[in-house]
């Protein structure tokens, strides 16, 4: 190396609540532990696209909203001081014949470290919007891909459009506080969780399939109306609207990791057992992770954060004794009053 690099024992791309949790425990481990994350803040898509977004799914935790979870995550993750950097896009790697490696980010900028472990999600999300030339014109107005604040819909006619986790968790969370609340969807079967479900079907929410939206009448700022059609029968029919959310997923770019040379399955990371990818020292966790009988859910993903660290730490010293931990062991987390 022309240059002399700071050190790191692992490196961590993404700073989502999966890449939060591994960097804790790494602090545990006492490994040098940085940080990249593409985004100017950290947290990934649950503080940029589910701030009030109520979780159940982790345990221990009853419910918490997007923003709260961020919040407590990102205090965990810096217990221990790691290094974070903010708004880098990682792009290429190079494996030195030391076995360490350079990640290099869009900047130029190079990141020297032992280990690497992906948390990056699906990479990069671009949320798919409506597909109706219109649709542009009104996202400034009452066109929404994402609920940032749920008093702004209080006592609204809110009109959602998607099928999947997402669609019917805002219905559910909107249905208590909105004067109607409309869910139409492609489709006949729901993608999302059953019991969300099964809440969604019992409720006030009127679900409307297989319709899609087809037409947005208004003013170019503001939908007064949507026009709706079934999918199978091509008849329509048309819903007064103060809020259109539409639900329809994300588009998934792995960007340069893609090309790392990693294999890969369906978009994602295969791993082994011990969350390391093909290459020896790179492992994945969270969403980008692939190995079978996957389950994406965040709390999945703080169990593989752990096993990772666990693993890189020996890939480091594979000839030392790897002992049990638990933050309850750590003397500097006893309470000594």
């Amino acid at each position: 190396m022309e240059k002399e690099l700071e050190l790191y024992d692992v490196t961590i791309v993404g700073g989502g609540p999966v890449g939060l949790f591994t960097a804790f425990y790494s602090g545990m481990r006492e490994m040098k532990t940085k940080i990249l994350e593409y985004l100017p803040f950290l947290g990934g898509k649950v503080s940029y696209f589910y701030p009030e977004k109520i979780i159940r799914d982790v345990g221990g935790i009853p419910a918490v909203t997007g923003d709260t979870f961020t919040e407590q995550l990102i205090e965990q993750a810096t217990t221990f001081d790691p290094t974070i950097v903010l708004g880098k896009q990682v792009t290429t790697l190079q494996k030195l014949e030391n076995g360490n490696f350079i990640v290099r980010t869009n900047d130029g900028e190079e990141h020297y470290s032992r280990t690497i472990i992906l948390a990056t999600g699906f990479g990069s999300l671009k949320t798919i919007k409506l597909d109706i030339p219109e649709a542009t014109t009104y996202e400034s107005g009452n066109l929404h891909y994402t609920v940032r604040n749920l008093e702004k819909f209080r006592g609204k006619k809110i009109v959602i459009s998607g099928g999947g986790n997402s669609a019917i968790d805002w219905a559910n969370e909107l249905e208590p506080i909105a004067e109607e609340v409309t869910l139409i969807y492609r489709k006949e079967t729901f993608s999302g969780i059953e019991s969300n479900i099964s809440k969604m079907k019992n409720s006030s929410v009127n679900v409307l399939t297989p319709y899609e939206v087809v037409i947005l009448n208004g003013d170019g700022e503001i939908i007064s109306d949507i026009v709706i059609e079934n999918v199978k029968t091509k008849g329509q029919q048309t819903i007064s609207s103060d809020h259109l959310i539409v639900n329809h997923g994300f588009a998934i770019d792995l960007g340069d990791i893609a090309g790392w040379g990693c294999d890969m399955a369906d978009g994602t990371i295969k791993v082994d057992n011990t969350m390391q990818t093909s290459i020896p020292g790179i492992f994945a966790v969270g969403d980008i992770a692939n190995y079978p009988n996957k389950l994406h859910l965040i709390a999945g993903g703080f169990n593989e954060g752990p096993i990772a660290v666990n693993s890189a730490k020996l890939h480091i010293a594979p000839s030392e004794e790897l002992k049990a931990l638990f933050s309850t062991n750590m003397e500097s987390f006893q309470d000594k009053s």
